[in-house]
């Protein structure tokens, strides 16, 4: 029996990576994070070379502190699974 050969599309893959809907859903993902760890915290999301992305920084000297302390940002990122 013969093994199927699978060949990847990278143009396609890329494409796909750095769409305004892969985009989109990062943007929604990051917001949720933030609001999920509170004050201080901001998303942003962008577009790079080869795919979207996104992040959600502590932008405040509290937020900082709740994340040094608490781990404030870290324990809300399964907020950004929904």
């Amino acid at each position: 029996m013969k093994r199927a050969r699978i060949v990847m599309n990278r143009k396609g893959a890329r494409d796909l990576l750095r769409s305004k809907e892969v985009l989109a859903d990062l943007e929604r993902r990051a917001e949720q994070i933030a609001a999920a760890a509170g004050d201080g915290m901001e998303p942003s999301a962008m577009v790079g070379k080869n795919r979207a992305r996104a992040s959600v920084i502590t932008a405040t000297q509290e937020a900082r502190e709740a994340e040094a302390t608490r781990r404030q940002l870290t324990r809300s990122i399964d907020a950004g699974r929904l």
